[in-house]
């Protein structure tokens, strides 16, 4: 099952982070302080992003933490369109 949600949240990560925020609204919680105000702006602009910080949050630290860093480099990378290719090399 957690497979299945890693591939949808690269093709559909909006999809995927309402998932999380509907049925297990812990993690989203803990990342911005209850504040509902970020996590629309995570869902907007890089939701890539969000997914992978909420995948890779410790709660005993307090934030991410390890290899963590580097998943969320590479969200931060495709959300912006670095890695992926653009709209100009497709057919």
């Amino acid at each position: 099952m957690p497979v299945l949600l890693v591939l949808l949240g690269w093709f559909f990560p909006r999809l995927v982070l309402f998932f999380v925020w509907f049925f297990a609204p812990g993690p989203l919680e803990h990342i911005f302080g209850g504040s509902p105000w970020w996590l629309l702006a995570g869902f907007f602009f890089v939701p890539l992003t969000t997914l992978v910080c909420a995948f890779f949050f410790d709660p005993l630290t307090g934030s991410v933490v390890g290899a963590g860093w580097i998943a969320v480099m590479v969200a931060v990378l495709v959300d912006f369109g670095v890695i992926g290719g653009s709209a100009r090399y497709r057919l």
